[in-house]
């Protein structure tokens, strides 16, 4: 089988065109890679220049620009040295209005000098740029902040160093600080200038492929297109056309350029570049220059992508004919009969693929594609008749058909009164009766197994109006720990880890159980809303208001695969099962809709009940599953177990509904007066559930659960 499913997948088409495409591609790739080296090598040297130009004008423009600044400031303080009543005089104030009108790009002014003993600077001059600070939202606080982090390089310029800092990360604007030495008066001054970036920015611009960045002495950015480097202060230093700068020491035109790798971001992706640099005469300064290599390439690579397509073109005419009947005709449609085989085996038996495939072809493919639609529609009527989690178990082989011992959670539930229901549609309805009460019970029996579903349940089976389903039972249960000694250290692991899962199976069962209480009350109100929508018509349809008893047991059963060969079914049987139905035909007497064992409360008791045992508290890892019953004052014999209570579960006050159903349906809306039932804004006690669901609050001194109805036989 293996080797014919490898000749199918090779199949002859599929050689011929591998032959004709090495005779296609070994005429065209030569000349075309041949073709694309030279022409590559060429763009390369010119981008190579063209890049030294644009750095080298780049810097004559960064060097002038700052020249200009520089200027224009001593400039400025030329004329308010000069003026007669110094900087507080009225031309002063003129002077210094007039300035930064015309250079509103420049932020601030200052004059620093040392103070003799102490870490601090004195302020002789600051001219501030108000209409700067406004307009661009900036704190007056920042350049205070930027002096405090910058007293090293102060004290540098004073001592007659020119410096230039990236001021940007204070002032969170694209900033430079040009520290000049001043002398005044035999005063040796730290000039700094403050100015914003976005005019070098303008001149050196940032649409073109070309990107250049400046600078300075300590490998800081001081000026780049992307504006979040300079706001975080990012340091060049590690910058491959940095090293290559800082190692050299050179500035002609031989070493200014260089073709490098650079790593992207996030440390993966490398990406050849061409670099230039060129120091300036101010402050240290370096301009740097580069282009992607793979960018300015990309025509020759455009290029020999079109020879390459040429080659794909001439190519496909040789092969389409060869091809084309093979992939349409065969494998295209094998390719969906296999998703839809492998949606089956993972039970998936509603998969919309399946639907996709063309029945209509006259051919073994249409065969087969008919075949596995008709296998969908088996499966799904299979599903149904026997149960949709067994039947995906069984599709995804995870049962075993061995019989096995398992602790399960059982569950029982039955309609009160069905049989005088029952009489009733036959009065009304005669022969048509069959009709409308299988509809009635379908509707009802719809919204209960829903519930068990959701609750992760499995529905064993129907007798007439009683439901039975089981929590537990297609878990892959191991109980061979049981037979390790005591001193094996996985026992005790094993056994916690056994018991964890049949505390949370049993939790299940009853928060499915809690849940059906509200779809009874919203089935009674719907079948009430429907009987008086038809109350006017002739033998008027009706669905009847309906109680329904429900009870739980947690115990060992033997779970498999039961029956004959021509019917079989997947169930659960034993004492602990005749315990659980016994259990439900007791919450008449008990005067109660859900009942649970001794063993169930025994089981869940330390972790989700408030009980003496645990001070009346539980851990809050268990308050979403809290649970609120309340034991019924009546004893019963159990044959091997003695004298035992049930217990009424009243509530389960963490509930959420509305979360609960819209697992099974997304569109699900929560209608608030069936909500006052469980929940929140459930009932509180037994009596308040009673009273809430029409049962008669019994008279416990005449309840005798011993009699033979009620009697209880469990054997040990």
């Amino acid at each position: 089988m293996k080797t014919e499913s490898k000749e199918k997948n090779f199949p002859i088409g599929v050689k011929l065109a591998i032959i004709i495409g090495i005779i296609v591609l070994a005429s065209l790739s030569s000349v075309t890679f041949l073709n694309s080296y030279f022409v590559s090598q060429d763009v390369r040297i010119t981008a190579e220049e063209n890049n030294l130009t644009i750095n080298t004008r780049s810097a004559q423009t960064v060097q002038n620009e700052l020249s200009s600044v520089r200027a224009n400031v001593l400039q400025l303080l030329d004329l308010i040295n000069v003026s007669s009543g110094g900087k507080n005089s009225a031309l002063a104030k003129q002077a210094e209005a007039f300035f930064f009108e015309r250079n509103q790009d420049i932020a601030e002014i200052l004059l620093l000098s040392a103070r003799p003993g102490r870490q601090d600077f004195l302020t002789n001059n600051q001219l501030k740029n108000i209409r700067f600070f406004n307009s661009n939202e900036i704190d007056f606080a920042a350049t205070d902040n930027f002096l405090a982090q910058s007293g090293r390089y102060i004290t540098r310029t004073i001592s007659g160093e020119t410096i230039a800092l990236n001021a940007s990360p204070f002032f969170k604007s694209g900033m430079l600080a040009l520290l000049l030495p001043y002398h005044e008066s035999g005063l040796e001054q730290a000039l700094i200038i403050l100015f914003s970036t976005e005019s070098l920015s303008d001149l050196l611009g940032t649409g073109s492929t070309n990107q250049t960045f400046i600078i300075n002495d300590s490998d800081d950015l001081l000026c780049h297109a992307e504006l979040d480097r300079i706001l975080s202060g990012q340091s060049m230093t590690n910058h491959p056309l940095v090293e290559k700068m800082r190692n050299e020491n050179q500035n002609n035109e031989e070493s200014r350029q260089v073709i490098f790798e650079q790593t992207d971001e996030n440390g993966k992706k490398k990406t050849r570049q061409i670099g230039a640099f060129q120091k300036i005469a101010l402050a240290d300064i370096c301009v740097i220059t580069t282009v992607p290599l793979d960018t300015i390439l990309e025509g020759v690579r455009a290029t020999r992508r079109n020879n390459l397509y040429l080659m794909g073109i001439v190519l496909f005419i040789s092969i389409i004919f060869i091809l084309t009947f093979a992939r349409f005709a065969i494998s295209r449609p094998l390719r969906f009969l296999t998703a839809s085989a492998e949606e089956i085996n993972q039970g998936n038996f509603n998969t919309p693929i399946i639907s996709k495939l063309n029945t209509k072809r006259r051919d073994e493919i249409g065969v087969l594609n008919k075949s596995t639609q008709d296998e969908q529609e088996f499966l799904n009527t299979f599903a149904r008749f026997t149960n949709r989690g067994v039947a995906k178990a069984i599709a995804r082989k995870e049962i075993d058909f061995e019989p096995h011992l398992k602790d399960v959670s059982i569950f029982f539930s039955d309609i009160r009164g069905f049989t005088a229901i029952s009489d009733g549609f036959k009065n009304r309805f005669g022969e048509e009766s069959p009709r409308e009460i299988i509809g009635f019970l379908n509707d009802y029996m719809s919204r209960m197994v829903n519930c068990v579903t959701i609750s992760g349940g499995t529905i064993d089976k129907f007798e007439g109006d009683a439901i039975m389903a089981v929590w537990g039972i297609l878990r892959d249960e191991d109980l061979s720990f049981e037979l390790l000694p005591d001193s094996d250290p996985d026992k005790k692991q094993k056994e916690e880890t056994h018991l964890s899962h049949v505390k949370q199976d049993a939790i299940s069962a009853i928060t499915g159980t809690i849940a059906m209480r509200y779809a009874l009350m919203q089935y009674n109100k719907d079948a009430e809303a429907f009987t008086k929508a038809h109350e006017g018509e002739p033998k008027a349809k009706y669905k009847p208001h309906i109680r329904i008893g429900c009870g739980i047991n947690t115990g060992r059963a033997t779970c498999g695969i039961m029956g004959s060969e021509d019917k079989m079914e997947y169930t659960a049987i034993g004492d602990s099962v005749n315990f659980a139905s016994r259990t439900e035909s007791s919450n008449k007497p008990c005067g109660t809709d859900i009942l649970i064992t001794q063993d169930t409360y025994n089981l869940l008791k330390m972790d989700y009940i408030k009980c003496e045992e645990n001070n009346f508290t539980i851990k809050p890892e268990f308050a979403a599953s809290e649970i609120v019953v309340e034991m019924i004052p009546v004893e019963f014999e159990v044959k091997g177990k003695g004298a035992q209570h049930f217990y009424g579960v009243v509530n389960m006050p963490a509930f959420n509904i509305e979360e609960f159903f819209k697992k099974g349906d997304e569109n699900f809306v929560l209608d608030e007066d069936c909500a006052r039932c469980v929940g929140k804004t459930g009932p509180k006690t037994l009596n308040e559930v009673r009273n809430l669901l029409g049962i008669p609050i019994p008279e416990f001194g005449s309840v005798n659960l011993n009699e033979e109805e009620n009697k209880i036989q469990v054997k040990k």
